[in-house]
């Protein structure tokens, strides 16, 4: 096992966050200047690897049914104007239609390979609920006119997979709105505790994994009196650990509790297939946070 400096290699978008939370972990600066620090850190990527490659918590994880990707695919070619557009992020929706009134419990998720799972289902008010906010009278909306039990397909933690989902026709578009109704597995309990006095971060979420599997896109927090994220990757048969850490900005000087959040695309050695994204300061899976609220899997 090795591990692998991935210097940033996309910042697609940063924004400034209050990160109270920056003055709570160690390491609020460079990561070099920790006393040790590299060496901490790099200690606790081989623990975080050794303790989940082989053990039950992965296991259980590669079981189960876990979104790695977002769970609403939009109607074929996406929203047509701009005031639908800002309509779906703002999630006004207008129910025109009568919903089922009566659902499935259960349904089948299944993988290409011809492995499969039964879940729970959502039920359709939920599933509505979750997509649809308050509405203001004057302001764009979508309108949905009726739903039905379909399928549909998105990423998960072992490849993509077609699920059960509810389809939502929308007043004007010839293909509906689906959103995943499958209920994700519980997370399993980690086999390692979260890290304590660790130089660096814990990543905020999980962006995207590439088509391929050779690369990931996370946000990491860092401080505004440095100089900028770095993530690091340690890839084994049965993982692949990253750990955040910061640049250090040379001239010093007074450094606030302020933060700003990063994209960094880091780049893998092979695709990461069924192997369990990890977080070297939770100890944890790598959660993947769609822009309406969590993943259920972290929930």
């Amino acid at each position: 096992m090795r591990i692998r400096a991935s210097h940033p290699l996309s910042l697609l978008v940063e924004v400034t966050v209050s990160a109270v939370f920056l003055g709570t972990v160690a390491g609020c600066g460079s990561l070099k200047e920790a006393d040790g620090g590299t060496e901490v850190l790099a200690h606790r990527v081989q623990k975080v690897a050794a303790a989940w490659d082989g053990s039950t918590a992965a296991a259980t994880w590669r079981a189960g049914y876990h979104p790695m990707g977002d769970v609403i695919e939009l109607p074929r070619g996406g929203l047509r104007s701009k005031a639908d557009k800002q309509a779906y992020e703002d999630q006004s929706f207008v129910l025109r239609g009568e919903l089922p009134a009566t659902r499935p419990q259960e349904g089948r998720v299944a993988w290409a390979e011809g492995e499969s799972l039964t879940r729970p289902l959502a039920g359709v008010d939920e599933s509505y609920k979750a997509l649809a906010g308050a509405h203001d009278e004057g302001r764009p909306h979508l309108t949905v006119t009726r739903a039905k039990l379909g399928e549909m397909t998105l990423a998960t933690s072992r490849g993509p997979a077609t699920a059960p989902a509810w389809l939502f026709t929308l007043e004007g578009y010839a293909s509906p709105l689906k959103r995943a109704a499958a209920i994700p597995s519980k997370l399993p309990p980690p086999p390692i505790r979260r890290a304590r006095d660790v130089p660096g971060y814990p990543l905020h979420r999980l962006v995207q994994i590439a088509a391929d599997g050779r690369s990931v896109t996370v946000v990491a927090l860092h401080g505004v009196c440095d100089d900028g994220p770095m993530v690091d990757v340690l890839e084994t048969r049965g993982s692949v650990v990253l750990s955040a850490s910061v640049k250090s900005r040379q001239n010093g000087g007074y450094c606030t509790k302020q933060g700003k959040l990063q994209e960094v695309t880091v780049k893998l050695d092979r695709p990461v297939g069924d192997r369990v994204l990890l977080d070297a300061h939770t100890g944890q899976p790598i959660p993947y946070k769609p822009p309406h609220g969590p993943s259920p899997s972290w929930s």
